[in-house]
């Protein structure tokens, strides 16, 4: 190799190369340009002939200058002088290299000191630098290396070492990497607090190569000709600790192309102090932007000013259709055997549909493939208990959770006649099991049931409940294919037994059940383009509802509602497509199929006319599974992210969704006996628009977290009551409901932080308006004018705030303050044919007091020894500290010719909890 060297540099630089030429003088002038128009531009002023590689300058900056008289090497050292490019001049020839010089001489030891040749290796006698020389076989790496050449060699520098400095950050957090061992072939540096390193070394050829625990091991090779920096931005190792793989997003929130994205840390909601210590995900949802209740104590989540119905909950992929424990003060879900949370409510991905406002995806914990755990709560009404286990070591587990509420054995205990005898009680349970078939193939299994039952009045018992199944397949082809197939199967039902001191009990049902399937894959085409495509089909089967005699001696007549079937298919495709590094535009189509089937028969009404008994054209008959009603469209869903800085991002998007099923209640709040009716002949899908701009921005090291949304949404067809509509057990609810448009609109921020003092503040101003209008005033509402929804509340602030003081304790706050929602007042009475009838006001006119509520708590850890039986942790806190009567609902009662006004409060007094939590 070297013999080979030294006989091309004897063919290059023969014995004339050292005579001295003559200098030839160049006058040029230039102004803001490229340096290689400047080279073009001596060629053509001169004999000199340049070679060199144009992209060289294509980083480097403009140059601007005037020269008279100047020698060639004069005006080369000027213009190289910002740049890393060096130049060796032979005759008219001018050689350009980048970092490096073209040397006419060798060291005396190049080819060793007993080696003859020696003595014929021209020197330069006016240096004492020696270059230096490598070997492309000196170490050979499988992976693709980077070399990096750092600063720029001279010739008139004569020090032997040379300062290499810079900063170690990891990529992912922003945030410097101390004690990082940074090996420079047999020399190790160690990296301080700030993830600074600073050595001197020697000119040469360097393999770098970076240790720490946790952090992915980088080799790099450089080439150093002079003083410089090396920073190094590196990626967090993925590591396997009992099934949980550690890794970092918290960058996501400005990479991501979605708006509207949030994302529940199950394990951090165990010190926000709620009522009862029950550690709730869905409560805590309930504190981020945009996402709210009707009222406390009530059923399902009004998202960005839509109704309750048009939220998707699913849990591994099963629809959740009752998502709370007795109307809403608890959570259905078990937080100890549930995993990640994550919520649409802007940019909807294109393989969900069904729903207008929002998606709950909510997933369950792998389960532990090596070890038996646990873990457990035991509160004032209720205990949880979750068991992780191993079935097939390293390839099977079992998770196992239960909850259930001793709150009747508490109801039983009490003096008081009317709460003793009252009943108020719920449970859960869930199994899913995960298995690892192979490297390719995994296979999920959920199964979930919950039930409640509770009575107000001692001669009725209510209950609810809901069951979800789920199978879960996925396969690997290869790095580029990948495949998700799931069977889901939900249930949910309530039912009502009145036992009176009359002649009246009856036992009343409803029920709703649906099968899914859907066949969910991706293909990352090239580092551009990944696509997300496929098909789903869903069959409804619901009971509108049964009513029978109780007992024998009951005259209730028994009443069955015709059962409401139908499909729901739809096929998707998406391309998630980065343009470049600062643009990423995700856009996709769904086409979804509805069609109404039968058993069942339809009413035929005129048209143009109110559908009641009088305007029936005739009555269709439909066999079993034969068409009643078709209905199909495509949903658009655009998103895009244009980064703005590393830590900055704006984001945009666009959805329109179409919604087959209907929730029926007349209640002013959403409540557990509220049907749920499909689309047929005379009730339309529902069909909705949203619109959604984001600016993202995350500080010091991504410890702050800023987020400020606006979205302006429409719908049609949304699905409301008439004045004094009778909804229940009710067979042509079309001549009791109404469809009209809706529109809401809204602004969201959000600052989050992280460390030892963490939490969020969140505020959203929004406003959620109906319209129902008509061309006859018997379906007009607020004379066809939009109005307030019942959960129309413009402010809505939040925050939630934890303070380790040490490792073991920890202080906790959580504040709400919400406009209080509308309401309908009477505003006057009048007299007609002898009868007194009270004048109410236009729907939604008015507001009840606005709500506000400050919870605090305490939090201690037990002992941090590693050698414990079990890790425990108490939570101490005060649900509503000041005490606030917040009005669940205002009511209006005629008494004696008089109105009087009744308010119905949930928690009016401070409630203190304490709450012992374990792990073993």
């Amino acid at each position: 190799m070297r013999n080979i060297l030294l006989i091309l540099l004897l063919f290059l630089f023969h014995d004339s190369a050292f005579a001295q030429q003559k200098q030839k003088n160049i006058t040029i002038q230039f102004d803001n340009v490229k340096i290689e128009k400047v080279l073009i531009q001596i060629e053509e002023l001169t004999d000199y002939k340049f070679y060199f590689i144009s992209n060289w300058f294509d980083k480097t900056p403009l140059v601007s200058g005037e020269f008279t008289k100047t020698s060639i090497e004069n005006l080369l050292d000027d213009l190289f002088k910002g740049s890393v490019l060096n130049y060796h001049i032979r005759d008219n020839q001018v050689v350009l290299t980048q970092n490096s010089l073209v040397y006419d001489y060798l060291p005396k030891s190049f080819f060793g000191s007993n080696n003859s040749t020696s003595k014929q290796i021209i020197t330069n006698p006016n240096s004492n630098k020696t270059p230096f020389f490598y070997s492309k076989n000196e170490q050979k790496v499988g992976a693709k290396i980077d070399v990096i050449k750092i600063g720029k060699e001279n010739k008139l520098i004569q020090q032997t070492n040379y300062k290499l400095s810079g900063f170690v950050i990891n990529k992912s957090t922003n945030k410097p990497i101390a004690n990082m061992v940074l090996q420079f072939n047999n020399k190790n540096i160690i990296t301080d607090e700030k993830g600074f390193y600073s050595t001197n070394l020697p000119a040469g050829m360097y393999w770098v190569k970076t240790k720490l625990l946790g952090i992915k091991d980088v080799t790099k090779k450089v080439f150093l000709y002079n003083d410089g920096v090396l920073n190094f931005n590196l990626s967090e190792s993925i590591e396997f600790l009992d099934a949980i793989i550690v890794n970092t997003t918290l960058e996501k929130n400005i990479k991501d192309e979605n708006t509207g994205v949030e994302k529940i840390d199950v394990e951090e909601i165990k010190n926000i102090p709620l009522v009862l210590g029950e550690r709730d995900i869905l409560k805590v949802a309930t504190t981020l932007p945009g996402i709210s209740k009707a009222g406390e104590g009530v059923e399902g989540f009004n998202v960005r000013g839509g109704k309750v119905d048009q939220n998707l909950i699913l849990l591994d992929d099963a629809i959740v259709y009752n998502s709370s424990h007795f109307f809403g003060i608890f959570s259905a879900l078990n937080p100890f055997t549930t995993g990640d949370v994550k919520i649409y409510k802007g940019s909807m991905p294109v393989e969900y549909g069904g729903r207008l406002s929002s998606v709950f995806d909510i997933k369950t914990k792998i389960a532990n493939k090596k070890q038996f755990k646990g873990e457990g709560a035991i509160g004032p009404v209720t205990a949880n208990l979750m068991i992780d286990l191993p079935v097939v070591k390293e390839k099977s587990g079992l998770i196992a959770g239960g909850r259930a509420t001793y709150a009747n054995w508490i109801l039983k205990s009490l003096n008081e006649e009317s709460l003793k005898n009252s009943n108020a009680s719920f449970y859960d349970f869930i199994l899913s099991y995960d298995h690892t078939l192979n490297k390719n193939n995994t296979l999920k299994v959920m199964g979930y049931y919950s039930k409640d039952k509770y009575s107000i009045t001692s001669d009725s018992l209510q209950s609810y409940s809901n069951r979800l199944m789920s199978i879960k397949w996925n396969h690997i082809f290869n790095k580029k294919n990948k495949l998700k197939l799931v069977l889901a199967n939900s249930q949910y039902k309530y039912g009502l037994e009145f036992d009176g001191n009359t002649n009246r009990d009856f036992k009343l049902g409803y029920q709703i059940n649906e099968i899914n399937l859907k066949l969910n894959a991706t293909y990352r085409l090239n580092k551009k383009h990944k696509f997300n495509y496929g098909i789903s089909a869903k069959h409804y089967s619901v009971q509108p509802g049964l009513i029978e005699p109780l007992n024998s001696e009951s005259i209730i007549t028994t009443l069955n509602i015709s059962k409401e079937k139908a499909l729901e298919n739809a096929i998707f495709v998406s391309d998630k497509i980065k343009l470049n590094k600062k643009i990423t535009v995700n856009a996709g189509i769904r086409y979804s199929f509805f069609s109404a089937l039968g058993e069942r028969s339809q009413r035929v009404y005129a048209n143009n006319l109110p559908k009641s008994e009088e305007t029936v054209l005739e009555i269709k008959n439909f066999s079993n599974n034969e068409s009643i009603k078709t209905y199909n469209g495509a949903e658009f869903r655009l998103s895009a992210r244009y980064l703005l800085t590393p830590t900055s991002s704006i984001k945009l998007s666009y959805d329109n969704t179409y919604q087959y099923i209907h929730r029926l209640s007349n209640n002013t709040t959403a409540s557990p006996t509220d049907t749920w009716k499909l689309s047929d002949l005379n009730i339309k899908p529902q069909q909705g628009t949203q619109y959604s701009l984001g600016v993202y921005k995350n500080l010091k090291n991504n410890i702050f977290e800023l987020s400020l949304e606006g979205y302006y949404k429409t719908s049609k067809n949304i699905l409301d009551y008439k004045t004094g509509a009778s909804l229940l057990l009710n067979e042509n609810l079309e001549t009791e409901v109404l469809q009209g448009l809706g529109k809401s609109y809204g602004i969201e921020f959000l600052a989050k932080k992280q460390g030892r003092l963490n939490g969020w503040i969140s505020y959203t101003y929004s406003r959620s308006l109906i319209k129902l209008d008509s061309d006859f005033e018997i379906e007009k509402v607020n004379n066809g004018k939009y109005f307030s929804s019942n959960y129309d509340k413009p402010h809505n602030f939040n925050l939630v705030g934890n303070y380790k003081a040490t490792k073991r304790y920890s202080f906790s706050i959580n504040a709400t303050y919400q406009t209080g929602r509308p309401v309908t007042y009477p505003v006057g009475k009048y007299t007609f044919g002898g009868i007194e009838y009270v004048s109410y006001s236009n729907r939604n006119e008015f507001r009840i007091p606005d709500y506000y509520r400050l919870d605090l708590g305490i939090n201690i850890e037990g002992n941090h020894k590693i050698k414990k039986i079990a890790h425990s942790f108490w939570n101490i806190s005060v649900y509503n500290v000041l005490g606030r009567n917040n009005p669940y609902s205002v009511f209006f009662v005629s008494d004696n010719g008089q109105i009087k006004a009744y308010k119905i409060s949930i928690f009016s007094i401070p409630v203190p909890t304490i709450t012992y939590n374990f792990k073993f």
